[in-house]
C-alpha cells in the first residue's frame, strides 16, 4: 500500500551539545518548507556563530521524501553531512534541516571520530525535537450535471468525504480532498455513475 503520511518537526529543536577531545558540536534542527528556507537558517546560524570552524548540515524535503542534500562544509568527504542525513532518515522526517555547528578543540578526530561526533550531535538534537504526522491527500475533481447531484452527494456523505471547493449550478463541479490510500476506491465509485467525470490531481 502506498505510504500516505509523512512526518515533520512541529517546531525547532532545543540546542544540544556533544563534546569530543576538546571539540564542541552544537546540534540544531528546524522545520523547513524549501531549500531557500534552509539557506536562510544557515545564514542566521553563521551570524550567531561567526567563529565556528564548520557548520555542517543535511535536509530532506517532500511529502514523499524525494529531495535531500548533505553538506560537509570542509570536513572530509561524507564525514559530516551524511551521518547527519542518516539521522533524519532514521527518524522518518521530511521538511527538516539538521545542522551541527563545530568549534574545533585542537585535536584531530579522524574520519571515524568525525562521523561518530556528527551522528551523535544530530541524534541528540532530534531526540529532543517534537514531531507532527501529516496525511498525504489528493484532490478528486468531479464534474456532472445538476440532476446527478443527489447520487454524488449520497456517496460523499456515506464516505464522509471532505469537499474543498464546489460550484452547484446546471453544470456542477466538486473538489474532494481524499487520502492517498482511499482515492482509487473513491474514483471507482464515481466512475460507476453515468455522466460523472472525475480526475485526480495533486494537492
Amino acid at each position: 500500500m502506498e505510504k500516505d503520511t509523512y512526518k515533520t518537526l512541529a517546531s525547532p529543536s532545543p540546542e544540544t551539545i556533544f563534546k569530543d577531545k576538546g571539540s564542541k558540536f552544537i546540534g540544531r534542527a528546524f522545520p523547513i518548507t524549501s531549500e531557500g528556507d534552509a539557506q536562510e537558517r544557515l545564514s542566521e546560524l553563521w551570524q550567531e556563530h561567526p567563529k565556528a570552524t564548520h557548520i555542517c548540515y543535511a535536509w530532506q524535503l517532500g511529502k514523499r521524501y524525494d529531495h535531500y542534500r548533505a553538506n560537509d562544509d570542509g570536513e572530509p568527504t561524507h564525514s559530516a553531512g551524511m551521518p547527519i542525513y542518516n539521522q533524519i532518515k532514521s527518524n522518518g522526517l521530511t521538511g527538516t534541516l539538521v545542522t551541527v555547528i563545530r568549534y574545533y578543540g585542537g585535536v584531530n578526530l579522524g574520519v571515524g571520530g568525525l562521523k561518530q561526533a556528527y551522528k551523535s550531535a544530530a541524534q541528540q538534537c532530534l531526540a529532543k525535537a517534537k514531531t507532527r504526522t501529516h496525511s498525504i491527500k489528493l484532490t478528486l475533481k468531479l464534474h456532472f450535471e445538476y440532476g446527478q447531484m443527489g447520487t454524488v452527494m449520497r456517496i460523499i456523505d456515506e464516505e464522509n468525504l471532505n469537499i474543498s471547493q464546489q460550484n452547484m449550478h446546471l453544470d456542477c463541479w466538486i473538489d474532494l480532498s481524499i487520502r492517498v490510500r482511499k482515492i482509487k476506491r473513491m474514483q471507482q465509485r464515481f466512475d460507476a455513475i453515468d455522466g460523472v467525470k472525475n480526475e485526480i490531481v495533486e494537492d
